[in-house]
Parts: C-alpha cells; structure tokens; sequence
C-alpha cells in the first residue's frame, strides 16, 4: 500500500504499550500494526505547517518566514522563562500567548536516559512524556501560568538535565532511579513564589510502555535531506522515533512538514 502527505508528529494513546498514528493528508498509519513490515520512504518536498505553501522547511516545521514570525515560533515555547503574557506584555501575538502561556503548566521530573527536568502544559500530560521516550514520569508542581513553570525548570537545571539524551534512550540505556526519592529533594531550592504548589506527598507516577520488538545496540539517524529514498524493517517506536531492524532510526518530529510518500511491503 502506497500512502503520501506530509509529516507532522505521530499522534498516541497512553496505553499499555503506546498506541501510536500516523496522520497524513487524507489517511493514516497505524503504526504499532506495522511492526515486523518494510517501510519505503521517499521524500518528494515540503509543505510550512503554519501557512500550507511549498516551502522549505527552516524548523519546527515552519517556513523561513513563519519560523520568524508565528507567536506558535516564539523564543518563549522552548525557554518557558521568557513568558510575558501574564504581565500583559505582548511578544509577537499576545491574544495567542494569553492563551497559551495562561493556563495551568506542570514542572515534572522523567526517567528516559538519566533524569531530566521539564516543562509542560497540562492539557499535554502525558503526550509530552511519551514524545520524549521517557519510561517514568512524576509531576513536581503544577502552576497557573508558563513563566511560573520555566523558572522553576531554571532552577532545577542545576540538579538535573533538561535535555534527553536520544541514542541511550533509543538504546533503552536508562539510568533506574527512584523518582520519588529524587522529588523529595528539591523543596529547599524552588523558587519561593512556586513552594505553595509543591505536594511532596502525591503519588501520581506515571509508567510508559513503548511498542518495541528489539532495542538497537547503536544508532544511525535518518536524514531525509541527504536520503532522499530509504526502505527498513520496522522493529519499533519509541518518543517520535521509528526504529528499524539496520539500526536506522528516523525523528518524524524532526521532519515536520516534509511531505513524503510511504510505501508498506
């Protein structure tokens, strides 16, 4: 079967394991049923996510332009300490900062390599820990806006890692530590107007399930820029990423907006 559109994350089920989707223009895949088959990849251009023309892609799936203009681009998305819509201080769109960066945010700790800090809406638990590959995921605080939440995650980048470190990830090389343990360390150094939100004693621990036949001993990235064409054996999927049986790994996420044509053997 032959299936074409253009790329943006794989949407997922928080079951046991993740279910996961691949949604194109006027299909999808469902990935967890193509385990075990050949997948042909080609790349055949590229489509902004934010404005639909056909052009390349800069990042995040955007355009040039977009990637420069969109409020959905701003510096604030990856650096949550930067938000400024609760001080009614507009960054480029503050009607869509408003929205976005007023709303309840947690600050968690996850187990996908090592032990990582991060930031995410709550509306996105826990679709943002199954995009990262974490197995363990327990929520520190949950705050009412986004800056609250980055300067947490600020302050506890000098205790733990904010980045996953993909290929032990990919590997499944984690680092087993007890999540619970580590939480009850941090009280003495969140920020003082976050401590009311802290609640060492909640228990919500979450555990993550990947669709995996084998983990690979090393790993080669896919990059459709220089591959234009690649076919593999599906063995599994892990975060954003397909695994196949030669040790290829391909980021969908990476790929956003790159409009591809998927053949299944």
């Amino acid at each position: 079967m032959i299936y074409e559109g253009v790329l943006s994350k794989m949407q997922t089920e928080f079951q046991d394991p993740i279910q996961y989707y691949l949604v194109l223009d006027q299909s999808f895949l469902h990935i967890n049923q193509m385990l075990g088959k050949t997948l042909e990849f080609v790349h055949t251009g590229y489509q902004c996510l934010n404005c639909g023309k056909k052009k390349k892609i800069f990042r995040q799936g955007f355009c040039y332009d977009c990637f420069m203009g969109s409020p959905a681009a701003g510096d604030w998305i990856m650096r949550p300490e930067l938000s400024t819509a609760h001080l009614d201080i507009e960054d480029r769109d503050l009607e869509y900062e408003k929205r976005v960066q007023l709303q309840p945010h947690i600050v968690y700790l996850a187990l996908s390599s090592e032990v990582k800090v991060g930031v995410t809406r709550k509306t996105q638990v826990p679709t943002r820990w199954i995009d990262q590959g974490a197995v363990q995921a327990l929520p520190i605080v949950e705050v009412p806006n986004r800056y609250l939440a980055g300067i947490t995650e600020v302050a506890l980048k000098n205790y733990f890692a904010d980045k996953t470190n993909w290929q032990k990830m990919l590997k499944n090389e984690v680092a087993w530590v007890d999540l619970f343990h580590e939480r009850e360390k941090i009280a003495s150094v969140l920020p003082e107007e976050v401590r009311l939100y802290f609640h060492p004693e909640a228990q919500d621990l979450y555990e993550l399930h990947y669709p995996v036949l084998n983990y690979p001993s090393k790993v080669s990235s896919l990059n459709l820029e220089k591959t234009k064409q690649y076919s593999g054996k599906l063995i599994g999927v892990k975060g954003q990423y397909l695994l196949f049986e030669d040790q290829t790994v391909f980021n969908v996420r990476t790929y956003e907006g790159y409009e591809v044509r998927i053949t299944i053997v």
